[in-house]
C-alpha cells in the first residue's frame, strides 16, 4: 500500500495516493479496512498534503493544495473533506459551513481550511481557516455544519488525547520567509500558549504520542525524520525514527 499520505484509528485507515498517468498525475483517497484492504475511495482535487482519522475510526479528513504546493507560499489554496464512514456522506469542502469569527457570522471568498484534527463525540473537530492573510484555530461542529474562531495564529492544529490542549504551528516573527513556524501547546481552558523545545521550524501537523509528548516530522537525510518533545514545554527534542513520515499511534 503505497500512500503519499497516512492515518489511522478504530480500525480505519486513510490512504491519500497518487496515480501516475502518460501525461497528469491524478490522485485518490483510499479508505481502508484494519488489514488495509480498500473499502471505498474519492477522487481528489489536488495534490494531498494532510490526512486524520477520528479516534473512533468513523470520520476521516483530508486536505489537498488546489494551488501552489506549500504552505509558506502566499498563493497557497486548499479544500478540505470529512467524509462519515458510517453514513457514507461526503463533505467536500469546509467552504459549505457557516463561518462565525469574532462571535459574528463571517463571509469571505478566500477562505481556507486545512489540519483537521477530530475530538472523540465524532461530532466535533478542529482545523486552520485562513482569511485575510491570518490564520485561525476553528472549532468545527459537523452536525450544525459550522466553524468558530477561537485564537489567531494557529496551523496545523492536533487535538491531545484528553482534548484538553492543542499543539499548532505558529508563524513567528523574525523567522525566515520559508521556515516562518515555531511549535506551540494551546491550553483550551484558558487558550494560553506554551512554545516547545523545538527550535526549528516544523512544517508538519503534529501526532500525540501519549497525554505528555507529540511527534513531527522534520527534513532528513532520506526525506523526512520524526522527532519526539514534551508538549509541557520542558526537554529537548529526540530523534524517534529515520527516513519516516507522518506517524498513526494505535492504541
Amino acid at each position: 500500500m503505497k500512500c503519499l499520505r497516512f492515518h489511522a484509528a478504530g480500525g480505519t485507515g486513510i490512504c491519500l495516493q497518487a496515480v501516475r498517468g502518460a501525461v497528469d498525475d491524478t490522485y485518490r483517497a483510499v479508505v481502508l479496512d484494519p488489514a488495509l484492504k480498500e473499502r471505498s475511495r474519492y477522487p481528489l482535487p489536488g495534490i494531498p498534503t494532510r490526512a486524520r482519522v477520528s479516534p473512533s475510526g468513523r470520520l476521516v479528513a483530508w486536505t489537498v493544495f488546489v494551488g501552489g504546493d506549500s504552505y509558506a507560499s502566499a498563493s497557497f489554496s486548499t479544500r478540505t473533506a470529512v467524509l462519515d464512514t458510517a453514513t457514507g456522506r461526503l463533505t467536500t469542502s469546509l467552504e459549505e459551513f457557516r463561518v462565525v469569527k469574532d462571535g459574528k457570522e463571517y463571509h469571505a471568498s478566500d477562505t481556507n481550511f486545512w489540519g483537521v484534527t477530530f475530538s472523540r463525540d465524532d461530532r466535533h473537530f478542529y482545523a486552520t481557516m485562513a482569511t485575510a492573510g491570518r490564520t485561525y484555530l476553528v472549532r468545527g461542529d459537523l452536525t450544525a455544519r459550522t466553524v468558530t474562531t477561537l485564537h489567531e495564529n494557529v496551523e496545523c492544529p492536533s487535538l491531545s488525547p484528553d482534548e484538553t490542549r492543542i499543539v499548532y504551528k505558529k508563524r513567528v516573527a523574525g523567522a525566515p520567509a520559508d521556515a516562518p513556524w515555531h511549535e506551540y501547546a494551546l491550553d483550551l481552558s484558558t487558550l494560553r500558549e506554551t512554545a516547545l523545545a523545538e527550535s526549528r521550524s516544523v512544517d508538519d501537523q503534529a501526532v500525540w504520542l501519549d497525554d505528555r509528548t507529540v511527534v513531527y516530522s522534520l527534513p532528513g537525510d532520506y526525506g523526512a525524520d520524526l522527532y519526539s518533545v514534551p508538549a509541557d514545554g520542558s526537554g529537548a527534542p529526540e530523534r524517534l525514527l529515520t527516513a519516516a513520515l507522518a506517524p498513526a499511534f494505535l492504541k
